[in-house]
């Protein structure tokens, strides 16, 4: 499910005012900053999907802290949802756990003297609806979403400590 920089389907895709494709995420949407999710907009969405879901993830902090830090889980995000606004999650979404065990975004923080980690902002859309509880984990979600995925979309976003 891993496809960084990618997309199953042309048409959809996630886009953020305030970084581009591959380049630095201001430091406000960090934990250098307000700690708040940056604006995202979504567009291409399938007319035949059900629901969204996004996961963000640091992979580079695999050799940091042995394992795939994850940020922010949100899913049966409505289609119809254009923006994901500045600290806010679209109504009807539902929030997952993050790697720091809080139903909430958690934004980049990768440990001094790591370098610049890769952020992974993967937006999903899924032919069904889910029925998982918040603050059920990636793992949990990746699970209910296969064989569900109709397109998905990867926007990478940079930061680091130093």
């Amino acid at each position: 499910m891993d496809t960084p920089s990618s997309s199953t389907n042309s048409s959809l895709a996630l886009l953020s005012q305030v970084f581009r494709e591959g380049t630095q995420i201001p430091v406000r949407y960090t934990c250098k900053g307000q700690n708040i999710n940056p604006p995202l907009n979504v567009t291409g969405v399938p007319a035949n999907a059900k629901s969204l879901a996004l996961i963000m993830h640091d992979p580079d902090a695999i050799p940091v802290v042995g394992f795939d830090f994850v940020h922010w889980t949100m899913w049966d995000i409505p289609t119809s949802t254009e923006i994901i606004a500045v600290n806010s999650v679209p109504a009807g979404a539902i929030q997952g756990i993050n790697g720091g065990g809080k139903n909430q975004y958690m934004g980049p923080c990768p440990p001094a003297g790591t370098g610049t980690h890769h952020y992974l902002f993967e937006l999903y859309a899924l032919d069904i609806t889910l029925s998982l509880e918040p603050g059920a984990s990636r793992d949990q979600l990746q699970n209910a979403m296969a064989g569900h995925i109709l397109a998905q979309h990867t926007l990478t976003g940079l930061f680091s400590a130093d």
